[in-house]
């Protein structure tokens, strides 16, 4: 199951799991839209492919909770 977690890591740009708009690579490092156009959607920590990453309803929030854990890296 997929973190979804919930802020860009380059820019720290909150992106909640019910959202669009968040782009993650196989390792789950997770960006914004305007941050991975900006990479070319090539991730700058393994080089891998930056996807969109799909959506989880809100009503799923409670039996399976997006990360809470903070990545942004000033």
């Amino acid at each position: 199951m997929l973190e979804m977690r919930p802020d860009c890591e380059r820019c720290g740009t909150d992106l909640p799991a019910e959202a669009p708009g968040a782009f993650i690579c196989s390792f789950e490092c997770t960006f914004c839209a305007p941050c991975a156009e900006e990479l070319d959607d090539a991730c700058p920590n393994c080089g891998g492919e930056l996807m969109d990453r799909p959506t989880r309803a809100k009503k799923l929030h409670d039996k399976y909770p997006p990360s809470a854990t903070r990545k942004h890296k000033p």
